[in-house]
């Protein structure tokens, strides 16, 4: 099992700039919202390629079962509040 917190610290770690905010009801699925200004420009599958890249091997091993993603620009995030 992995915890919240070590979700959100290997998002940190790709994404040093992010806001984000894990949930997990198990440990096995979680989900997830980031915020990041490294996200401009570019589409959603994009944005959500950083982040699963930052998760991957959590993903492959099976520690993470399943994630529930959304992303937003800085800007994008304001609007949506």
């Amino acid at each position: 099992m992995i915890s919240p917190q070590q979700v959100e610290a290997m998002i940190q770690a790709e994404l040093p700039d992010a806001q984000i905010n894990v949930q997990s009801p198990d440990g096995e699925h979680f989900e997830v919202t980031v915020v990041s200004s490294q996200f401009a420009g570019k589409g959603l599958v994009q944005q959500h390629q950083l982040v699963y890249s930052a998760v991957q091997k959590a993903m492959s091993s099976e520690a993470i079962h399943a994630l529930a993603l959304k992303t937003y620009t800085p800007e994008a995030w304001q609007s949506s509040q």
